[in-house]
């Protein structure tokens, strides 16, 4: 694999450089052609990578920034008065062309606003979209849902758009041929939804290239009916947000189970190995990196409460994006006349 560079916000996150700096070292020592920016205060990454024994690192440099977005600053502050923040110095680097994608954990609102200002919208695009993986009942694939958080509404025409970008991200970074997209709805009949609902799976039924499989219900996210399930990031969002109280509650309540008596625990003890390697297939972690789809660079977020392994894996989803040149892709799609509205 040729040499790549990506640019972090280490700043950004709950715990900000003392879970992605780790990650960082993490990734370099993973990944011989991978070089990383790291963008945020320089005495505090300094002060950490020394911590790690990765002060001197070759293919780690320092981007010294003087501001920080709070995770609960409003996107046009940050906008605003925000330049020398480590989350717009990370993007910047993309704009620039010195890194071919950045990651940040930070704020979500203040990520999307700052990245569609500076880095722009594909042609054709209206809106970029939050995208990222779910696992399934099939444990050898997974599903892509869109949009899970960056707009709250959206009309029919962008749901369309959102249905055909998930789809090249299916085939790209999945190489899933022909990808089944589904829209996520209060039903499965044709009558039940919304109107915009109703036009966005007109437009997709009437659309050849496209494999439309028609509505699907919440229940059925996970049950492999669909490669993408697109909505609006109102109910990606909640139903996203849903999904991983659901997983942290199931572990709580086995864990409970087989802590109640001594018989419980030695049958815990027993069974430990299988339900391990159960919980690490439903582990939020190793789906962390959503991307947002549809700009001209390749821009991933990672949850705000990452832990090390967390963000390291939405390192590697930028990673397989840029080997897999995700926008060029969805770009020469657009050219081609694949993403238009019937």
């Amino acid at each position: 694999m040729n040499s790549l560079t990506i640019a972090l916000d280490v700043m950004g996150g709950d715990k900000g450089p003392l879970i992605t700096i780790p990650a960082a070292i993490m990734a370099v020592n993973h990944l011989p052609s991978l070089s990383l920016i790291l963008c945020g205060d320089q005495h505090t990454i300094q002060d950490i990578l020394h911590k790690n024994n990765a002060l001197n690192h070759p293919r780690l440099s320092i981007c010294h920034t003087t501001q920080v977005v709070a995770m609960d600053e409003k996107p046009s502050t940050a906008m605003r008065s925000k330049k020398d923040s480590s989350l717009r110095k990370a993007i910047d680097f993309v704009e620039q062309g010195k890194a071919s994608a950045c990651v940040s954990a930070g704020n979500t609102g203040a990520l999307f606003a700052t990245a569609h200002f500076v880095l722009k919208t594909l042609p054709g695009v209206e809106r970029p979209a939050l995208i990222s993986s779910l696992p399934t009942r099939d444990k050898d694939n997974h599903v892509f849902m869109l949009d899970l958080g960056a707009n709250v509404f959206c009309d029919a025409d962008i749901l369309y758009q959102f249905g055909l970008m998930g789809a090249v991200m299916a085939e790209q970074v999945d190489g899933v041929c022909k990808p089944r997209i589904a829209l996520l709805n209060m039903g499965e009949e044709d009558i039940k939804g919304s109107d915009h609902i109703k036009l966005a799976a007109s437009q997709l039924a009437q659309n050849p290239d496209i494999n439309y499989v028609g509505f699907i219900e919440g229940n059925d996210i996970f049950n492999n009916k669909a490669d993408v399930i697109v909505c609006d990031g109102f109910v990606g969002n909640v139903a996203l947000k849903t999904c991983e109280g659901v997983a942290t509650l199931v572990y709580e309540k086995v864990k409970s189970v087989f802590e109640k008596n001594v018989f419980a625990k030695i049958l815990g003890q027993f069974l430990a190995p299988t339900l391990k390697k159960l919980f690490k297939s439903l582990n939020p972690d190793q789906y962390n990196g959503a991307s947002l789809i549809g700009l001209r660079g390749i821009v991933v977020k990672s949850h705000g409460n990452a832990n090390k392994k967390a963000f390291f894996t939405a390192i590697m989803e930028a990673v397989k994006e840029v080997e897999r040149q995700v926008p060029e892709k969805i770009k020469d799609s657009l050219e081609q006349g694949l993403i238009q509205r019937p």
